[in-house]
C-alpha cells in the first residue's frame, strides 16, 4: 500500500477517478509480487562434477623388439669390457641380469654368450627390425604367386594331355545344341575353349615351361627376402624390374584391378628395395648400410653413451742420471 499511495501522490490533478482506482491496484500487486520475489532466496546452482578424461595407454617405443622378443627369444651378451657391462648388467630379487640386445630390457638369468664387445651377435632392432617385416611380408605375396603359377602349369599340362578327348566332345555336342535353336557359337566361353583347343601340343608345352620358370623365380624371390640375404634383396629388384616391361604392356590392353595392383606392388617394391637396402651404390652402398645397422645395436648406443675412451699418457723416457 505504501507503494500505491505514493504513486498516487505523484498522479496529476484531473485524473479520473476509476483510472486511478486500477492504477493503484496494479500498484499494490506489483509491490506485493516484489516483496515476495525479495523474500524468497535464490537456490544457488549445482556445480558440474569434473569431467575425468581417461588417457589411452602409450604404446612402448620397443614394442617391435617386444613382439619380436616374444617370438623369438630375448638374446642377451656380456661383453668382456667392465665399463660396457657394468651398464648391460643389473641385480634384483630373482639374481643377475643382463639387457637384451634387442628389446633394451633387463632379462635375470646368465647371459647367453659372452666375449668382446665387437663378437656381439648383430640384432635386428630399431629401423633394420621394421625394415624385415616389410621384406618378410613380400616374400609371403612372392611365395602366393608362385603357388598360383604352379597350380596354373599343372592346368595348362592336364589341358595339353586331354585336348584330344574335349575336342571329340565338342564335336559331338556342339550340333546338338546348334539344332535345339541355341547359338553356342557367340558364347566367349565356347569360342575361347576352340581357339585353346586349336592351339598346338608344342605350343602349350612351352607354355607350361615359361610358367615353371617365372614360378621358379618368383620362390627364389620368397626364400631371399625371407632369409634377410643381400643376395635376395639384389635378385628380387633385378628379376620384378625385367618384368617391369610386359606388365605395362598388358595395361595398354585393359586395365584391369588384378593387372594394376600387381603392377603397383612391384614398382614399389623395387624403389623401396633400392633405397633402403642401399642396393647399387645408391645413398651411400653397402658401407652407409653396415654402419646404420651398426649404429642401432645396443652395445654401439652404450659404448657411445660411455664416451671415447681415454688416450695413454706419454711417458718420457728416464735418463740414467736422473735415476741416480
Amino acid at each position: 500500500m505504501t507503494a500505491g499511495f505514493a504513486w498516487h501522490r505523484r498522479t496529476r490533478p484531473g485524473t479520473p477517478t476509476s483510472a486511478l482506482v486500477r492504477m493503484g491496484a496494479a500498484s499494490a500487486v506489483a509491490g506485493r509480487l516484489v516483496g515476495r520475489a525479495t523474500a524468497v532466496s535464490v537456490a544457488p546452482a549445482p556445480e558440474k562434477e569434473p569431467m575425468i578424461r581417461i588417457k589411452r595407454p602409450t604404446r612402448p617405443a620397443n614394442r617391435w623388439e617386444l613382439r619380436a622378443c616374444a617370438r623369438h627369444g630375448h638374446a642377451t651378451y656380456a661383453p668382456d669390457e667392465t665399463d660396457l657391462a657394468a651398464r648391460l648388467r643389473g641385480s634384483s630379487a630373482a639374481g643377475q641380469t643382463w639387457r637384451c640386445l634387442r628389446c633394451g630390457d633387463f632379462v635375470p638369468g646368465a647371459p647367453h654368450a659372452h666375449g668382446p664387445a665387437e663378437n656381439a651377435p648383430l640384432v635386428l632392432r630399431g629401423k633394420a627390425l621394421r625394415q624385415a617385416t616389410i621384406l618378410r611380408a613380400l616374400a609371403v605375396e612372392r611365395l602366393l604367386r608362385a603357388v598360383l603359377l604352379a597350380l596354373a602349369v599343372y592346368g595348362v599340362l592336364r589341358f595339353r594331355a586331354a585336348q584330344g578327348s574335349l575336342q571329340a566332345a565338342l564335336d559331338r555336342d556342339l550340333p546338338a545344341f546348334r539344332a535345339s535353336g541355341i547359338h553356342v557359337d557367340q558364347l566367349a566361353l565356347v569360342r575361347e575353349l576352340q581357339h585353346a583347343l586349336a592351339t598346338k601340343p608344342s605350343r602349350l608345352t612351352l607354355v607350361a615351361v615359361l610358367l615353371a620358370g617365372y614360378a621358379g623365380i618368383e620362390a627364389i624371390e620368397a626364400v631371399g627376402l625371407w632369409l634377410l640375404t643381400r643376395w635376395g634383396e639384389y635378385f628380387a629388384v633385378i628379376a620384378t624390374a625385367a618384368f617391369l616391361p610386359l606388365e605395362v604392356r598388358e595395361l595398354l590392353k585393359g586395365i584391369t584391378a588384378t593387372r594394376g595392383g600387381a603392377f603397383v606392388i612391384n614398382v614399389v617394391a623395387v624403389v623401396y628395395l633400392l633405397f633402403s637396402k642401399r642396393l647399387f651404390g645408391l645413398r651411400g652402398g653397402r658401407p652407409a648400410y653396415d654402419r646404420e645397422r651398426r649404429g642401432e645395436q645396443l652395445l654401439e648406443v652404450e659404448q657411445a653413451a660411455l664416451g671415447p675412451a681415454p688416450a695413454p699418457v706419454p711417458t718420457e723416457p728416464v735418463s740414467p742420471a736422473a735415476r741416480t
